[in-house]
């Protein structure tokens, strides 16, 4: 439509998502006291509508629906509408997902759109994605207007019983359990692991059928287990092929990206064959982790391979020029899913030579049939009984190669780019400065650990505001006040930038970060997290969960972190706060392991709390024990390089002195071993 038609109060917000709907003829609000207050004085219902910029079907209901004049008229006669970015406003998003599951009984997504009595916000009618015409067995989005607000008119007494019933499951949430007082084991992570046998796919990897996530705590976990040495090796070398095989088949299928890097949110297909085409931030982050750390594991190099271009693709393409990292890609450009990277097979042959589009076409599948919309999507062509890997490429074709993906990139570049969210989430941020640390350190890529310190620093000079963190960054202003996750994805991510680059300053603002976790979010009476702080009002609940979602749970990496943090300062306060965590989580670890391996990751490290490496000398001469720890790598340890010159040390290591041009100290919980001044000598230190 013509944006001189209508401006709505969205057009004052700086969210991507929000000015998307600025324009549209529905008079949308944000989530504020002015709208709630209209809802009230009028005893209008409000309708609720959550998305993002990068999501598809939001985009399809916009243009069916909230561009459509008729219906908008409709919205605005018979509610007060507010539009919400869930990436902004996770904890609305989290509460109206968790009141969609209740009502709808099924799980939800977005659009999320939620219908609320305007008195106390409770909802009484929810549903995703609403067709403007009848369609895949729902009825039409203005039948479904009517409907609703009739119900509201004509039922006041089912509401409120309705309403009753909620709230009563509101009360029966996450936090309100008891933590347990019996002993902590690891027979859940036992547990866990029986139940991703089950899931797994023996064929093209990851768990479950499709639509096919990523899944990457249940990757990490399997990760970790695979390099303990206390476990048995058959279950070792089970948890490996889990996770090496889904990392493979990953790379090779569709959901990466094999000209541009990076990864897509899941694949629709159980071969990783066709994305969703979306690309977020906080998926690429952990993803980047994992693929570094396969690498250090098994050595192969299509996993150096991918995470070397995933981290060239984040610094390319995601990372502003003042430091911060972009939240996500479109799904869309020019209004269909996937035209920026999908191929025509005549267009893939008039840009390369012939000898290069045999050898590429038989490579990306450009030899099958079309696989996406008449089009071919590039993926590594494997044989259908998944029995023959793909042929290892000489160096002169991977030469060849190459060249290609280089040539097809810079015609895409041409293209009508994917939109791009341009907010500076501190969560998401928190999640890429961890696996761009962690890929610098194990890689030896001084550029992706410089690229997680300007990260840092972009969010400690924006988003840390005399001790407050805060939640998103966009168009030169900070908004809204952390929640958990900002602090704990934000805390696990400096504590790995530690292993990368030392700095004292940097271990202070760390500690700040989780005093001020403690401080505002813990609950103190059963133990674990609150998602918001306690002084950020939430309709309807509280919440406080122990499971991973899309992200890893926000306690789980809190209790890590935690974990980690009380090693390096020798502070118990950490480690009680961490210890607290994992006793209120445990029943729910022991009930539903397989939805809580993050939080299994800070179980393990509770029982068996990871060895510290602090090595001390000249920055050039530590230099090479990094290199030769990184080569005896153990994702169970934690690996610290102080130059003899920082003076600025407390507690344990502050008793690590420098010994000539450099030495190391291996500690267990509050002891350390002598200096050990030979890269021999620690080898046979940590056997």
């Amino acid at each position: 439509m013509n944006e001189a038609q209508h401006t709505n109060k969205l057009a004052g917000e700086t969210s991507p998502y929000l000015l998307q709907h600025a324009h549209n003829p529905v008079d949308w609000h944000a989530w504020n006291e002015e709208a709630l207050t209209l809802a009230r004085s009028e005893d209008k219902p409000v309708l609720l509508s959550v998305g993002y910029a990068a999501c598809h079907w939001c985009h399809v209901m916009a243009h069916e629906s909230f561009e459509d004049p008729d219906t908008a008229a409709l919205m605005n006669r018979l509610f007060v509408n507010v539009k919400v970015d869930r990436e902004e406003r996770p904890d609305l998003d989290r509460i109206y997902q968790l009141a969609h599951q209740l009502l709808a009984q099924r799980g939800g997504g977005w659009p999320l759109t939620v219908f609320l009595t305007p008195d106390d916000l409770t909802p009484f009618f929810a549903g995703t994605y609403f067709p403007r015409e009848p369609r895949y067995g729902m009825p039409p989005f203005k039948e479904v207007l009517a409907r609703v607000e009739q119900f509201y008119r004509e039922h006041k007494q089912e509401l409120k019983d309705q309403k009753a019933q909620l709230q009563e499951a509101f009360a029966n949430m996450e936090g309100d359990v008891t933590a347990s007082t019996e002993a902590m084991d690891a027979a859940p992570i036992g547990d866990a692991l029986g139940a991703l046998l089950k899931s797994f796919d023996p064929r093209d990897g990851g768990f479950g059928r499709a639509p096919k996530f990523p899944h990457t705590a249940e990757l990490e976990l399997l990760l970790h287990i695979s390099a303990s040495p206390d476990v048995e090796e058959d279950t070792r070398n089970t948890c490996r092929h889990m996770a090496t095989l889904s990392l493979r088949r990953m790379a090779e299928g569709g959901i990466y990206d094999h000209l541009g890097g990076g990864f897509s949110r899941y694949a629709v297909d159980n071969a990783w064959s066709i994305p969703h085409f979306e690309k977020m931030l906080y998926d690429n982050g952990p993803l980047l982790l994992l693929y570094a750390q396969a690498f250090r594991l098994t050595g192969d190099g299509l996993f150096r391979r991918t995470a070397d271009e995933t981290a060239n693709w984040v610094m390319g393409e995601m990372q502003a020029d003042t430091g911060g990292y972009y939240s996500s890609l479109d799904a869309d450009s020019e209004g269909h899913e996937g035209k920026y990277y999908v191929w025509d097979r005549d267009e893939v042959k008039r840009l390369l030579d012939e000898q290069e589009f045999t050898a590429f076409a038989a490579r990306y599948g450009l030899d099958d049939p079309p696989n996406f919309e008449g089009c071919w999507h590039l993926r590594i062509a494997l044989d259908v009984a998944r029995k023959v890997p793909p042929p290892r490429l000489s160096p002169s074709t991977e030469i060849q190669m190459d060249a290609a993906r280089a040539k097809l990139l810079q015609a895409r570049a041409a293209r009508v780019r994917p939109g791009l969210d341009d907010k500076v989430l501190t969560a998401w941020n928190g999640l890429m400065i961890r696996g761009m640390a962690s890929a610098g350190r194990l890689l030896q890529r001084e550029e992706y650990i410089d690229s997680a310190a300007r990260a840092a620093g972009f969010i400690r000079k924006h988003l840390w505001k005399n001790g407050r963190l805060y939640a998103g960054w966009r168009a030169g202003e900070a908004k809204l006040p952390a929640y958990l996750d900002d602090h704990a994805f934000l805390l696990a991510g400096l504590l790995e930038l530690l292993q990368a680059q030392w700095d004292s300053t940097r271990l202070a603002w760390a500690m700040q970060i989780a005093d001020a976790m403690l401080e505002r979010f813990e609950d103190r009476e059963r133990g674990g997290f609150w998602f918001t702080a306690d002084d950020q009002p939430t309709p309807l609940f509280r919440p406080k969960s122990f499971a991973d979602e899309s992200m890893p749970a926000g306690n789980a990496l809190a209790a890590r972190a935690l974990i980690t943090l009380g090693h390096i300062c020798a502070e118990p306060r950490y480690i009680d706060a961490a210890e607290n965590t994992l006793r209120a989580a445990f029943p729910a670890l022991r009930q539903y392991p397989g939805s809580h391996a993050a939080m299994l990751l800070a179980l393990e490290e509770m029982l068996a709390p990871p060895a510290m490496v602090v090595l001390r000398g000249k920055a050039e001469a530590l230099l090479e024990w990094r290199e030769e720890l990184a080569n005896r790598y153990d994702p169970r340890r934690l690996v610290l390089a102080i130059p003899a010159d920082d003076k600025n040390l407390t507690g344990l290591l502050a008793r690590c002195l420098p010994r000539g041009e450099a030495c190391a100290y291996v500690c267990h919980g509050t002891t350390c071993s002598l200096p050990v001044t030979s890269i021999a000598s620690l080898g046979m230190a940590l056997a």
